[in-house]
């Protein structure tokens, strides 16, 4: 699969890295300090059109696909992860309305989402389910003219920050996995709560929510796709926003990569620079090589994704990325903090909130645990 970037995607990845230099980088440590939501950053962001660049412009994205999506994600996590949380939280609420939504609801929700002007969120993740969708308890009971939504969502990224949450529930949990469907429930809608707010550990400036739904009523036109779809398009976007997070973790690995060096070549220990001792450049030398590996591996799924859409291939190449590049990331940033030494562990540097932010690429979006089933699945069907 050929996945050299053309020369607008290489103009993309230089205006966004100015982008996040100048906008995002100063911001970075105050946001995780601070544990807001970055609201000046998620402007910028809709300014500049990165918040639906891989959505179809005929529903106001900029249709540059995938690679382009990964590119931007990249830059943006390689300064600040929290302010890269909203974009691939856009892309996890925005997706299923792309795979299993008709033309009129894509007009009226996916389009706002794409042009920036409206955060998405995505409601999977219950206090009984994690990894295994299937154990949700929300359920979605069909009533005159709509559907009455009952259950609780936990750990819902931008859940208290989003205008629009695409919702997973039972419509018939008789038949397992094709009786769960996805609903669009806006903002508002009577029933739906938004609960508390989680303190993390990292991406502290992502915003973290239970939500509650008690007697929430949506109309029929708020199903996306037919009853019992919910599960095949929530697979679906899977494959499709686990390489962002890829590329989320990607781009914390070369940050932090990007501080080693500048530290590496200042500090003087025993008379000299601790570049000069070989242990450090085999260290450094490891980091390099797999951040190389896990940009490569990105590349290649998000292109296949670009140009084969239905290749059988995307789900195993999709996991083994997000695996990689998150176990890359966690990986890279702990050994940054050992060759900062005492500064490491200080908040004087960033590599410290770097390996903090990493941790959560291991387990969102499916833990590493988890894609190790996807892909032995893959290869023995």
């Amino acid at each position: 699969m050929d996945f050299e970037l053309s020369e607008e995607q290489q103009m993309l990845r230089a205006t966004v890295r100015k982008i996040c230099l100048n906008e995002f980088a100063p911001r970075a440590a105050e946001i995780d300090q601070k544990e807001e939501f970055p609201w000046e950053n998620k402007k910028v962001l809709e300014e500049n059109g990165l918040l639906g660049i891989q959505v179809p412009e005929e529903y106001g994205g900029a249709g540059a696909g995938m690679l382009s999506l990964a590119i931007v994600i990249e830059e943006v996590a390689r300064v600040c992860a929290s302010t890269s949380v909203i974009l691939t939280t856009q892309a996890l609420a925005t997706d299923p309305l792309i795979i299993g939504g008709d033309h009129t609801q894509k007009l009226k929700w996916l389009k706002p989402m794409a042009e920036g002007s409206v955060l998405g969120a995505c409601a999977i993740t219950e206090p009984a389910a994690g990894s295994d969708v299937t154990s949700i308890n929300t359920t979605a009971v069909r009533k005159s003219g709509g559907y009455l939504i009952n259950g609780t969502k936990i750990f819902i990224t931008n859940g208290g920050v989003s205008d629009i949450i695409t919702v997973v529930a039972y419509t018939d949990k008789a038949k397992g996995h094709k009786g769960i469907s996805m609903f669009v429930v806006p903002k508002g809608t009577p029933g739906f709560s938004v609960g508390k707010e989680e303190k993390k550990l990292g991406i502290r400036g992502s915003d973290t929510r239970e939500l509650i739904f008690e007697d929430c009523f949506v109309p029929e036109e708020n199903i996306l796709g037919n009853p019992g779809d919910g599960f095949k398009i929530l697979m679906k976007t899977f494959n499709y926003t686990r390489p962002g997070v890829a590329a989320q973790a990607l781009g914390i690995a070369q940050g932090a990569m990007d501080e080693v060096l500048k530290y590496c070549k200042e500090r003087i220990q025993f008379g000299k620079r601790i570049t000069d001792f070989q242990g450090v450049q085999w260290v450094i030398a490891e980091m390099a090589l797999r951040i190389e590996l896990a940009r490569t591996m990105i590349y290649r799924v998000c292109s296949t994704i670009d140009k084969e859409p239905e290749s059988r291939d995307i789900p195993r190449l999709a996991s083994m990325a997000k695996w990689y590049a998150s176990d890359t990331a966690m990986q890279i940033t702990t050994d940054a903090v050992q060759l900062f030494g005492g500064y490491g562990y200080s908040r004087e540097y960033p590599v410290e909130r770097m390996m903090r932010d990493a941790k959560i690429t291991q387990i969102y979006e499916g833990t590493n645990q988890i894609q190790r089933v996807i892909i032995a699945n893959q290869l023995l069907r």
